[in-house]
């Protein structure tokens, strides 16, 4: 792994489906609308963007925390950016601040964090454990 600089940033945009919505893989009853773990996984798309000119071949990085707010609504159709900047880094942990908008305003914010991981040594440790 190369020096992971404090600011770098990364982006992860996608169009709102159906199968992103609340009510189309959780519960019915919710309203038509993007759920909270797929802006998540936008948000730690970002992340992952912003970091990954600075791994080596053969590592990866793993999200070991989130910490984010659901503040608005997205119907099916409309865009999402999210976006992750680096904030602290600490030996294999990367800390980041993210967000993420639709065309009118920010749907969340809040805190991730991954670890950078060697993908041969995690395959050989769940292999282990699959035993």
């Amino acid at each position: 792994m190369r020096k992971i600089p404090v600011g770098a940033k990364g982006t992860f945009s996608l169009r709102v489906l159906p199968q992103h919505l609340a009510n189309q893989f959780k519960d019915t009853m919710l309203p038509p609308v993007f759920s909270t773990p797929m802006m998540v996984l936008a948000m730690e798309n970002a992340a992952l963007n912003a970091i990954k000119p600075y791994l080596d071949a053969g590592e990866s990085a793993v999200g070991t925390a989130v910490d984010i707010k659901h503040l608005a609504a997205t119907p099916v159709g409309h865009d999402v950016v999210a976006e992750a900047e680096v904030t602290e880094v600490d030996g294999r942990r990367v800390k980041f601040r993210v967000s993420a908008r639709d065309e009118r305003e920010e749907i969340g914010n809040g805190l991730h964090e991954r670890m950078v991981v060697d993908m041969p040594r995690l395959a050989q440790r769940l292999a282990a454990k699959s035993k």
